[in-house]
């Protein structure tokens, strides 16, 4: 039995254990940058390195100013025709029209209201009238059960 439980793990471990083979992998791979490669990739890094510096002070400046002077001029087109939008509302409101506009659906509400008011009245007075008339009904209908007809 133990023979078998030893099998068993041996195989589990070349199945699922990969640490060994990584650990080749990795030893093989630094070998042939640091040995056979020597410094080369260094010195290529280096190269990029200035290169892009290099461009960086040269070309990036004059992009960045193309870039924001047109940026600037769409800020300054959005800018005017919101004062273009804004000036026209201002004139919209300083308009005679509207503003007999305005004077007209003051007095329409008020008179929606005053009129609102006298059907409240009326609901209010047939309500009392119904209600007077069935507690008068009722009061005769207790009448009539207190004291039965001979």
């Amino acid at each position: 039995m133990d023979k078998v439980a030893k099998d068993v793990g041996d195989i589990q471990s070349r199945l699922l254990d990969h640490r060994p083979i990584i650990n080749a992998e990795v030893r093989y791979f630094v070998r042939e940058f640091e040995e056979k490669r020597g410094h080369r990739e260094s010195r290529l890094l280096e190269n990029l390195n200035k290169m892009v510096l290099e461009a960086n002070e040269q070309m990036l400046p004059t992009e960045i100013e193309c870039m924001l002077s047109g940026v600037v001029k769409r800020l300054e087109a959005a800018n005017h025709m919101a004062e273009q939008v804004q000036q026209r509302e201002l004139e919209a409101q300083k308009s005679t029209h509207l503003q007999g506009n305005i004077e007209r659906l003051k007095d329409e509400w008020a008179e929606f209201l005053k009129e609102q008011q006298r059907l409240k009245e009326e609901v209010d007075e047939e309500h009392a009238r119904a209600v007077g008339q069935l507690s008068t009904q009722y009061s005769e209908k207790k009448k009539d059960l207190k004291f039965p007809p001979p």
